[in-house]
């Protein structure tokens, strides 16, 4: 079962364009799999029935401290399973497939969290820009949220992605798609200010646009502790995350009337439905369309 495994999970690394992430997710599903039919006295997969992986995720269900497993974590997993038997099926010639006939539960989408302008405008005004660590930190951010970036997009920023003249930035976003993603007139010479102040001080040869002192990129973990760290010192109220500044880029752009279409292009959103959840929570471009429309409003 472990060369089984192990097969799989270097075609999920090719397939995925090489993610790490990718496969190490897939490998804690499948290890805890394999480890659950070792303790039934399964030590084929071809012998796994559908009672089989149903009591399994009976156990999946309840976590360590006695409470349930959300839907959305039953149905990764579930996904993982479906492509492992998916890949045994076409490529070991293994028949068996106790996923066939399992329906994965459905998960009820989350409304995204994300931080009003006034909040926005306070967590990046309140850096110092006279030391260079805090300069560093209020570019990033502002660069984050001036293009909607996901932590893994930003941190994998390089200079070369970085057009100053055009006031755009290339990003590699999931699956290796590309895409153009434009930032506000006068960003340009933030970012060429914190580059003689910051960058050419501490970088090293590593060519990535935010880096440590040791001159090396920062990773996903430390732009997130920054970020905590920044947010608590200025007495935020709440739990701030990297995902919050691209919720509310999202969320600010439809409210001042930008079309969805555009703002899916801008997030790198496969699909249009993934960016039809931030509609939920934009109300104002609603609002103002109300009033100018309705007989009623009008007088």
């Amino acid at each position: 079962m472990n060369e089984l495994i192990e097969r799989f999970l270097q075609y999920i690394y090719r397939r995925n364009s090489q993610s790490e992430k990718t496969v190490d997710a897939y490998k804690r599903d499948l290890t805890q799999f394999k480890e659950y039919l070792e303790s039934q006295g399964i030590t084929n997969f071809e012998d796994v029935d559908r009672l089989t992986f149903m009591n399994f995720l009976m156990e999946l269900r309840v976590l360590p401290d006695g409470t349930s497993a959300k839907n959305s974590t039953i149905a990764r997993k579930i996904s993982t399973y479906r492509s492992f038997y998916r890949y045994l099926n076409e490529y070991i010639g293994i028949n068996a497939n106790p996923l066939s006939s399992i329906k994965t539960p459905k998960n009820k989408r989350k409304i995204p969290d994300f931080l009003f302008l006034s909040e926005i405008e306070n967590f990046l005004d309140t850096y110092d820009e006279n030391d260079p660590i805090e300069f560093r930190d209020k570019t990033m951010f502002t660069m984050m949220y001036a293009c909607g970036l996901r932590v893994s997009e930003l941190v994998n920023l390089k200079w070369q992605d970085v057009d100053l003249n055009q006031r755009c930035v290339r990003i590699l976003g999931k699956g290796n798609k590309e895409r153009i993603v434009p930032f506000f007139k006068g960003f340009e010479k933030e970012l060429k200010k914190y580059r003689l102040v910051y960058y050419e001080k501490y970088e090293k040869g590593d060519n990535h646009v935010f880096i440590s002192q040791k001159g090396k990129g920062l990773t996903s973990r430390g732009v997130q502790f920054l970020m905590k760290k920044h947010a608590v010192n200025i007495g935020m109220d709440m739990d701030v995350h990297p995902h919050m500044f691209r919720h509310s880029f999202a969320t600010h752009l439809l409210d001042n009337g930008a079309d969805i279409r555009v703002v899916q292009e801008l997030l790198g959103h496969a699909s249009l439905s993934t960016t039809q959840i931030y509609t939920h929570v934009s109300t104002k471009q609603l609002k103002d369309v109300y009033q100018k429309a309705h007989p009623l409003a009008k007088q």
